[in-house]
């Protein structure tokens, strides 16, 4: 063995400190970078809610955005696009995953329940924007694989991920249908693909003036119909999208379909009942203003003929049929009085859902699905609302929903016939049919008020 000498030269000192100084900087450059690595996951997905659906897992809007972390921009920053993932905090931003049968995602998202389970990782993939993303998500379901992870930095495959590999069937959505105007509210636009188009669609059928099946797709078919719908009751618009307006005369005009017509043939020799229902439908409608004496005299005569030539039906009083209500003037009055009357109608359903607003901006209105261990001031809306109604003592209203207000709820579903007996499915929790009668109610009542004390009263 070499001997070393008794005395080191001092530059050979400096030069060995100074590699001992540097060897970690030098070890730490050549660390392997990161590899991909096989990993199992339970996988689930979330969307983005809009304001303005028939349907939410927990029962409105902002509780969905809650639960989906907004649903807009991710942890990260990034605008939620397709191909985006959430996953544990270990997992850093940009990682990219891969899912057999599905493609690659990249993380850019957390959420609160998504964590390292043991030895297997949760994961939720964003499956799109509205109900169709709902639906997209609900169909989704849990699901368990074996998947590749690829750390930011290692050689990572690109992208790919497509919302249209994952089903969207509108019928996902039917048990979350919690509202309680039907299609008042909801705004199904030109391209969407949802229950709120099918529901849309349905109505026009009903109205008479859609053909098609109710696919739920809103195309050019939808758009067409509801214009001609538009145009009969002289609403305006471009028919790209449902508006408040359209929908309360929509549904307006569907109750009307059983109204016995207001009027028949009227001339000289009608009888004195059918004149006087003549008399009072053109006083309705601003052209006669005489007795109801049921006479078919010169006053009539001049108040039918007035109303033909402004429908453009006869050019003077000279003019054949002039004067008489036959079956085109017979149909044009029917037409013009039944526009008149969906229009009050349709303006009873807008107060309705202004009432709605007021409530859900007061947070007065129970807003959400609830069930037994739910606490908050949602619960204590709840409860006020059964106590006033005799199904829960005031002075135990606490925000808390336990057994009593389990009892209360299920006493409540049993008189308002939303269940039939206590073992029904959703007995004792509101549920969205539950939550759907609390609503109905809740704005019926306060619609009520309005009427009686004016809209200062709510």
């Amino acid at each position: 063995m070499k001997q070393h000498p008794k005395h080191t030269p001092k530059h050979i000192v400096f030069i060995i400190v100074s590699i001992a100084l540097l060897s970690p900087v030098w070890a730490a450059g050549e660390q392997a970078s990161p590899s991909a690595h096989e990993q199992d996951f339970i996988i689930t997905a979330y969307y983005s809610p809009l304001p303005d659906q028939c349907c939410y897992v927990t029962g409105s809007y902002e509780t969905d955005r809650i639960l989906n972390g907004n649903g807009r921009t991710s942890a990260d920053g990034t605008s939620v696009y397709p191909g985006m993932i959430a996953a544990p905090s270990t997992y850093a931003f940009g990682t990219r995953v891969r899912v057999p049968g599905l493609g690659n995602f990249t993380v850019h998202d957390r959420g609160g329940a998504i964590l390292e389970l043991g030895q297997t990782h949760r994961l939720d993939i964003w499956a799109g924007v509205g109900e169709e993303g709902l639906a997209r998500a609900l169909a989704f379901g849990v699901r368990h694989v074996s998947g590749m992870v690829y750390p930011d930095g290692s050689d990572q495959p690109p992208e790919s991920f497509q919302l249209m590999q994952i089903p969207a069937p509108i019928e996902e959505l039917t048990p979350y249908m919690v509202s309680d105007t039907d299609l008042l509210g909801m705004h199904p636009k030109l391209g969407d693909r949802s229950l709120s188009v099918s529901l849309l669609q349905q109505q026009l059928k009903k109205a008479g003036v859609f053909a098609g099946p109710s696919t739920g797709i809103f195309g050019q078919s939808t758009q067409a119909s509801l214009m001609q719908f538009m145009s009969l009751y002289r609403l305006a618009g471009s028919g790209t999208e449902l508006s408040d307006r359209t929908a309360a005369f929509l549904i307006a005009s569907n109750t009307m379909t059983k109204e016995k017509s207001p009027v028949g043939f009227i001339g000289a020799g009608s009888s004195q009942s059918d004149i006087q229902q003549a008399e009072r439908l053109l006083r309705y409608l601003g052209y006669y203003r005489g007795r109801t004496d049921g006479v078919y005299g010169e006053r009539l005569v001049t108040a039918i003929v007035k109303f033909q030539q402004e429908q453009q039906l006869v050019a003077d009083s000279a003019s054949p049929g002039a004067g008489k209500i036959g079956p085109r003037t017979r149909q044009v009055l029917v037409s013009n009085w039944q526009r008149l009357q969906v229009g009050k109608r349709a303006e009873r359903f807008l107060a309705l859902k202004r009432v709605r607003d007021i409530l859900v901006k007061k947070e007065e209105l129970v807003s959400r699905l609830l069930s037994k261990g739910n606490r908050g001031s949602v619960v204590s809306a709840l409860q006020k609302f059964l106590s006033v109604r005799g199904f829960f003592p005031h002075n135990k209203i606490n925000g808390n929903y336990g057994i009593l207000t389990r009892e209360s709820v299920l006493a409540y579903q049993l008189d308002r016939g939303v269940i039939a007996s206590t073992s029904e499915n959703g007995a004792g929790t509101v549920g969205p049919l539950t939550l759907k009668a609390l609503r109905s109610e809740q704005v019926r009542e306060a619609y009520k008020i309005v009427r009686e004390k004016g809209w200062n009263a709510l």
